[in-house]
């Protein structure tokens, strides 16, 4: 058996990291344990700082373009990805970075492994070796979801993580869904200056929100020239050389779209699968996430889960 802590984070980005810094103010005995290649988590790696980054060169761009509404006469704004890119990749760099010294500070022991649950006290990392806790936290995130749609898995369509990495223009793109980070990316595409068709199965895009608020981007992302298709069913998804074609029913009807990209943004699910949580009796939905109380808690009182 290997070394016993109060507190045992499995995960380290911003969920797991800041449940650590709060409980270490507090007690003296905590590990995280992260498995990824590149420490820094989903959120800064892969997710809202990198997004936001491009977001707002988009709008920045969007404005110039149409500098005559705030009486500024701006002759030409155009796109430099590979700048674009490098900024972003500066920025986040210098978040990671920051981030990774907090992690490898001597507040806590960082275990650059992955776990997995012997009983509902102890965990085995990749090397065999055991640790035991008082407490866990849950907090490894998620990773891509890509749904059962005909010919979408042998596709080999692009993801946010791809989508946010781009250092070029793709001359059109299609994307999948409508939800929150299909919507983003959609825009910024489109404003950057690509040919952007959004698919989304349900009537409306962003669904989580109002249908008075949905209406309303919908209506600016058609102005914006974003050919926008809701209520539909894909079926089929193919690929060829140099291009991507969808499949889809609206009312019955038949249509099909080609682009140069396929951007799958059908969501994520959660990254548990491998954490052996049956073993320490841990209940999670068919969707792989865990089931907590109001306070984060699963049904095993000592193990939590934050997060994604």
């Amino acid at each position: 058996m290997g070394k016993h802590y109060e507190f045992i984070v499995i995960g380290g980005g911003s969920a797991g990291y800041a449940a650590a810094r709060t409980f270490r103010e507090a007690r003296d005995s905590v590990a995280i344990i992260d498995g990824s290649k590149d420490l820094g988590g989903l959120c800064i790696l892969r997710g809202c700082m990198p997004s936001k980054t491009l977001l707002y060169a988009a709008e920045v761009l969007h404005h110039a373009r149409h500098g005559e509404r705030f009486g500024l006469a701006i002759p030409e704004a155009s796109v430099d990805m590979a700048a674009v890119h490098d900024r972003k990749k500066r920025i986040i760099g210098e978040f990671a970075a920051y981030r990774e010294e907090q992690l490898k500070s001597d507040r806590f022991d960082l275990f650059r492994s992955n776990a997995r649950f012997l009983d509902a006290c102890t965990i085995a990392l990749d090397d065999g070796t055991e640790l035991s806790a008082d407490a866990f936290l849950v907090a490894t995130g998620s990773v891509i979801n890509t749904p059962a749609l005909p010919g979408l898995r042998d596709a080999g369509a692009s993801t946010s993580d791809e989508i946010l990495d781009l250092d070029y223009l793709p001359e059109s793109v299609i994307v999948l869904r409508g939800g929150i980070v299909a919507c983003e990316l959609a825009q910024f595409l489109s404003r950057m200056g690509s040919r952007v068709t959004q698919i989304q199965r349900s009537p409306l895009i962003l669904k989580e929100a109002s249908a008075e608020a949905s209406h309303v981007i919908m209506q600016a992302f058609k102005d914006e020239g974003i050919a926008l298709f809701t209520g539909t069913r894909i079926t089929a998804v193919e690929s060829s050389v140099d291009s991507y074609t969808v499949r889809f029913e609206i009312d019955g009807k038949s249509q099909e779209v080609s682009a140069a990209l396929l951007f799958n943004a059908l969501g994520r699910k959660p990254a548990t699968a491998t954490l052996g949580l049956e073993m320490a009796g841990v209940h999670c939905r068919a969707s792989g996430h865990i089931e907590t109380d109001g306070y984060q808690r699963s049904n095993v009182p000592n193990i939590y889960a934050a997060g994604d």
